[in-house]
C-alpha cells in the first residue's frame, strides 16, 4: 500500500512524540477461521468515553474498526492486525475486579454450550440483561447488532463472534 510522506510523517511524530492513546496489554488466545489458536496479547484503551474505567476487550471487539492489534507469544516483537470478522473467538483471563453488583441484580444468568464453525464447542454462562419478558438464551444472542458477546467460566471469558456459531445449547 503506498502512503505519502506527508502521510509517513505524521505517523512518525505521533509515534515519536508519544501522543498515542495508552492502552494496556491483555493476555489473549485467539481462534481464527483458518484454525489452530494463539497464545499472545491484545490492547485495550486504559480510559473509554461510554463508561468509567478501561475499555473492554469486548468493548474492543465490537468497536467499528475492522482489525485490532494481536502481538503473539512465540513471535517475539511482532505485532498482527487482526480481522475481527475472520475471529472465531477471543478468550481472556476473567478479571477478579467485580461487577457492578446494581446492574448484575437485575440480570439472569444462562448456562449455555455453543457449537463453533470448526466443530469445536464451547460451555459458559451469559449474563443476560434485558427485561424479564425477553430474557431467553434466544432472546440474548438474538438482542444486539454487535458481532461478539461473551460467555464466562470460573476463569476465562470467551469472547465469541456471532457469525461462527453454528449453533447454541441451553445448559439449563
Amino acid at each position: 500500500m503506498w502512503q505519502s510522506r506527508a502521510t509517513l510523517g505524521a505517523v512518525y511524530h505521533a509515534v515519536s512524540t508519544g501522543w498515542a492513546i495508552p492502552r494496556a496489554a491483555i493476555p489473549a488466545v485467539l481462534l481464527q477461521t483458518g484454525g489452530g489458536k494463539r497464545n499472545g496479547e491484545i490492547y485495550v484503551m486504559e480510559r473509554v468515553p461510554q463508561h468509567a474505567g478501561a475499555e473492554t476487550p469486548l468493548d474492543m471487539l465490537n468497536r467499528p474498526e475492522g482489525f485490532f492489534p494481536f502481538r503473539p507469544k512465540d513471535d517475539g516483537q511482532a505485532v498482527l492486525l487482526v480481522s475481527k470478522a475472520r475471529t472465531v473467538a477471543l478468550t481472556v483471563p476473567r478479571t477478579t475486579t467485580s461487577e457492578d453488583p446494581d446492574r448484575l441484580s437485575a440480570a439472569r444468568t444462562g448456562r449455555l454450550e455453543l457449537t463453533l464453525a470448526d466443530g469445536s464447542r464451547l460451555s459458559g454462562s451469559a449474563t443476560i440483561e434485558m427485561p424479564q419478558h425477553h430474557s431467553r438464551l434466544l432472546d440474548y444472542l438474538n438482542a444486539s447488532a454487535e458481532p461478539f458477546f461473551a460467555i464466562t467460566t470460573e476463569s476465562e471469558v470467551h469472547l465469541v463472534n456471532r457469525a461462527h456459531v453454528l449453533y447454541a445449547r441451553p445448559e439449563d
